[in-house]
């Protein structure tokens, strides 16, 4: 770990910036990244290296969190000192929140480590710029066209994203399709990530970060376009937890096994068939905390 914060942060600076989310749902737009840089403004048109390792840190929390400082110092590069005063500075800005350790994530008889999650002022600023107009659109589709409209709509807007991952996701073995679509995803914006099901067959696909999460919020429809892709994609029946567009820390999604699906039903999927897919927009099962792996190493935890 570096001994001079100053050299590091600016290192760190040359990659920090939030993400561009992919042309998801009704936004279509490019992202739009932290004003002026990081969260609370300045950024590289005045040269200040540490707004931008500072966006670089809320990018991490949100991507990674909720994690410790000690691990987000790791990944940046950072000294305790120097994580700390950019952590700091992310709390009194509201971007950022301190949640307790559970009990199973404590080690030794000292004080619990803190652990940061990222806020919904935080996850704001990684919105697209485009969400009021691309809600006004929506609306005046369903009023003209009906509800049907804008679900066509939306299958229309996912068919792309699904275009371009099928090649990557079907090249990959069986067991590292989720893997892999997790990794499509993370490169279009989505912060995703893969782990097996805490309980039972199957495996989970978390996306840390959703770019229309504002709009899908009024129009599910979204949601259950990609839910849908998802389960072609990966040619096994899928089932969506919990969404961030509802007010979940993340958007969960239930993979079955493909060990307990017939084989017609899964190749039937993933060769664009319809494989039956649970409950796109129905979250009413989901529990409050949605589970994650248990990771103190890579500084992620149960949300």
């Amino acid at each position: 770990m570096s001994k001079d914060p100053t050299s590091t942060e600016a290192a760190g600076a040359r990659s920090a910036g939030a993400p561009s989310g992919p042309a998801h749902g009704a936004a279509g737009g490019p992202g739009r990244p932290l004003a002026g840089g990081g969260p609370a403004g300045g950024g590289r048109s005045g040269g200040n290296a540490e707004r931008d390792t500072r966006a670089r840190v809320a990018r991490l929390i949100l991507e990674h969190g909720p994690v410790t400082a000690s691990a987000l110092g790791e990944r940046v590069g950072l000294t305790p000192a120097a994580i700390r005063r950019h952590l700091d500075a992310l709390l009194a800005e509201g971007m950022i929140e301190v949640r307790r350790a559970r009990p199973q994530t404590r080690r030794g008889r000292g004080r619990p480590a803190k652990w940061f999650a990222i806020t919904d002022a935080g996850r704001s600023a990684f919105v697209h710029a485009y969400d009021d107009l691309a809600t006004s659109a929506l609306r005046f589709l369903a009023d003209t066209a009906g509800e049907h409209a804008v679900a066509e709509f939306a299958r229309r807007q996912i068919a792309d994203l699904e275009r371009r991952y099928r090649p990557v996701v079907q090249a990959a073995p069986p067991h590292q399709r989720v893997r892999t679509l997790a990794e499509a995803l993370s490169g279009d914006g989505y912060a995703a990530a893969a782990a097996k099901a805490p309980q039972g067959a199957g495996e989970q696909l978390c996306q840390h970060h959703c770019p229309v999460a504002h709009v899908a919020a009024e129009f599910p429809q979204l949601c259950e376009a990609e839910t849908e892709a998802f389960s072609r994609l990966l040619g096994t029946p899928v089932q969506r937890l919990a969404t961030i567009a509802h007010g979940d820390g993340i958007c969960t999604t239930h993979v079955s096994s493909r060990s307990l699906c017939g084989g017609d039903t899964a190749e039937g999927a993933a060769t664009g068939g319809a494989a039956p897919t649970a409950g796109a927009g129905d979250t009413g099962d989901r529990s409050p905390e949605t589970p994650m792996i248990n990771d103190e190493e890579s500084g992620r935890t149960p949300l």
